[in-house]
């Protein structure tokens, strides 16, 4: 198999582009490699196929002044004067600020969704020890039992003290 190197050297011996030695040592190779002349057969064919196909395009200016007006019109167009990696503070803020948002916006809506979609909720009150509460935000209810008379209120603790 011909590598890319020589592939290119086939094209440059066809295009006469090779000195007269190394064309030489080139048709000495191509004489012993099928693939080479295989492949310099194709080349052959291409451009005579090539050939035919080109069309006697005239510009109506010479080559030099059809690229004296391209170059014209590239210094005509206004030059950066600044580094066009740095932005303005603005813009390096909003590259930081818009993940940061985004990223807090995503744990507001978990926080959010994760509230919204927990099953009924049940608070005791530490200061009230005789209240349970019962909250099923789902049905949107709220329950309180109240459990008095409380025993302290009874002298429950007193009743205690005395059946021993």
């Amino acid at each position: 198999m011909m590598d890319y190197e020589s592939q290119l050297r086939l094209q440059a011996c066809l295009d006469g582009e090779l000195a007269a030695q190394e064309a030489a040592q080139f048709e000495e190779r191509l004489a012993n490699d099928p693939e080479a002349q295989a492949l310099l057969g194709e080349l052959r064919m291409t451009r005579t196929v090539l050939a035919g196909f080109e069309a006697g395009v005239k510009l109506p200016e010479s080559p030099e002044f059809f690229w004296s007006k391209i170059r014209r019109e590239i210094e005509r167009e206004p030059r950066s004067v600044g580094d066009p990696r740095r932005g303005s503070l603005f813009a390096a803020w909003r590259r930081w600020l818009v993940p940061a948002g985004a990223m807090a916006a995503g744990m507001a809506a978990v926080l959010l969704i994760g509230r919204s979609e927990q099953g009924p909720e049940t608070q005791t009150s530490l200061t009230d020890s005789g209240a349970f509460t019962y909250h099923d935000f789902a049905a949107r209810t709220t329950l309180v039992w109240l459990s008095y008379p409380a025993e302290e209120e009874l002298g429950g603790g007193e009743e205690a003290d005395t059946l021993d």
